[in-house]
């Protein structure tokens, strides 16, 4: 079973305006009977002001009059911690504390320097600052310029190593993107004003250049195999010369 909120305050309350047992109350709010029985005898939770389960909807009157009359029966809770409504952050810059907030020109200026890939609204969404403070920044404007040292934004805890990170690697694959992007687009660029300088030309000679290499391979395997041809007659000629000669040879 989930505790009540504050449950020391609701076990305090209990104790002083309730005749709940110590064991019901200390099963309630999840703490031990001993424990409840030192709130009672005023040796726990000294000072702490009762919170009263009632006016919060965590208890009702009826639950606890029917527990207080019967020891064996256990109080349970109506509404639990978990539907208390979480606070939605609202998008926009980042709330710097005022005792870091003479950090943050350091820390524009280490991000400026190790890490360029970022723009200035990637900067000023992570430490909570301005792009005019930014480019002062850049540009060496700012009027405490000569002060001003790089240091990690993440030893100043205006933000986490893990969304130091995140915006990094998001700055980087960007960067990629663009660059393969504007790649691209120049080969094609270079591509269509050497065939707008061509005209027809210039396809004609691609085709052109396709048609001759066939040919070109051909005649180079049709000259390998003719000059073969030649040895093997160069070769049979110089037999049958040594051979007549051998035979003329014997004769005489």
């Amino acid at each position: 079973m989930t505790a009540p909120l504050m449950p020391k305050a609701t076990a305090v309350w209990l104790v002083d305006n309730t005749a709940l047992s110590f064991d019901q109350i200390a099963s309630f709010c999840e703490l031990h009977e001993l424990e409840v029985q030192g709130i009672a005898d005023g040796d726990v939770a000294a000072g702490i002001k009762g919170l009263d389960p009632l006016s919060n909807g965590q208890l009702t009157r009826e639950q606890i009059e029917r527990c207080e009359a019967d020891p064996v029966k256990q109080l349970v809770l109506l509404k639990k911690q978990e539907s208390v409504p979480t606070p939605i952050r609202r998008q926009g810059p980042r709330y710097t504390p005022v005792s870091r907030r003479q950090d943050r020109p350091n820390a524009i200026a280490w991000l400026v320097r190790y890490h360029p890939e970022l723009s200035d609204a990637q900067i000023s969404k992570l430490v909570g600052t301005t792009k005019p403070t930014i480019q002062a920044i850049r540009d060496r404007s700012h009027w405490n310029s000569a002060n001003i040292t790089a240091v990690d934004p993440v030893s100043f805890g205006l933000c986490s190593q893990i969304e130091l990170d995140a915006l990094v690697q998001k700055a980087s694959d960007k960067l990629a993107r663009k660059a393969k992007k504007e790649g691209g687009a120049a080969l094609k660029s270079i591509q269509d004003s050497l065939a707008e300088s061509a005209g027809d030309g210039y396809v004609k000679l691609v085709k052109a250049a396709d048609r001759v290499a066939e040919p070109v391979a051909e005649e180079a395997f049709k000259d390998s195999s003719e000059a073969k041809e030649e040895a093997e007659k160069e070769k049979l000629t110089a037999d049958s010369v040594f051979s007549s000669f051998s035979n003329n040879k014997k004769k005489d």
